[in-house]
């Protein structure tokens, strides 16, 4: 596969991978959408960031280890570096609050070929809705203007708005490279012919 296609000059000066949300109401799907997408870009050959984005208050690190200590004891930032991963915990600040912080990622994620963000509703950045009738009665889409697609297997009728089968995870994963102009079509292989 061919790496993404048109990359998003950021406030840094650096290129970011394209970004997309995937919005919707609690127990409508998203993480398993999200997990779905994944593997379908993964098996596409592109490579896949994702972030989980919560109003909730998580403590992400783990209370008792040695990183979560360090932390208590007044260190301003904290990571943790193993063989296999690597994690940043850095506290937000109140000022950022009006700033794209996903910004933050930009360096971890350059090379990527694209960002999933599940959740963040309020965003500028492209956003899908997963829709339940079960969930809800009605798509956010219907009043949050900006939302590109909603994706149901459900019977939905959002002005402006596509509708997406969210049991044709290709398909959704094809529109998607659509809207953030990432190419998916193979490369052409290079041949080299042997003298002779």
């Amino acid at each position: 596969m061919t790496p993404r296609q048109p990359a998003a000059q950021t406030e840094t000066g650096r290129t970011s991978p394209p970004r997309i949300h995937v919005v919707g109401r609690r127990n409508s799907g998203k993480t398993t959408f999200v997990c779905e997408l994944v593997r379908y870009f993964r098996n596409q050959g592109l490579r896949v960031a994702t972030v989980k984005h919560t109003h909730h208050h998580h403590e992400l690190d783990t209370p008792g280890k040695d990183s979560y200590l360090h932390r208590e004891a007044g260190a301003t930032a904290v990571g943790i570096l193993s063989p296999q991963m690597t994690a940043l915990f850095v506290p937000e600040k109140r000022d950022d609050r009006g700033t794209d912080r996903y910004v933050r990622f930009e360096q971890a994620f350059s090379d990527c070929d694209l960002i999933i963000v599940e959740g963040d509703l309020h965003t500028q950045a492209v956003r899908v809705e997963v829709w339940r009738r079960e969930a809800s009665e009605e798509p956010y889409a219907v009043t949050e203007h900006g939302i590109s697609a909603v994706i149901t297997d459900d019977s939905v009728t959002v002005p402006e708005c596509e509708i997406w089968q969210r049991s044709d995870i290709s398909r959704a994963g094809q529109k998607i490279c659509q809207l953030l102009g990432v190419n998916q079509q193979p490369e052409t292989p290079t041949t080299t012919s042997s003298p002779g």
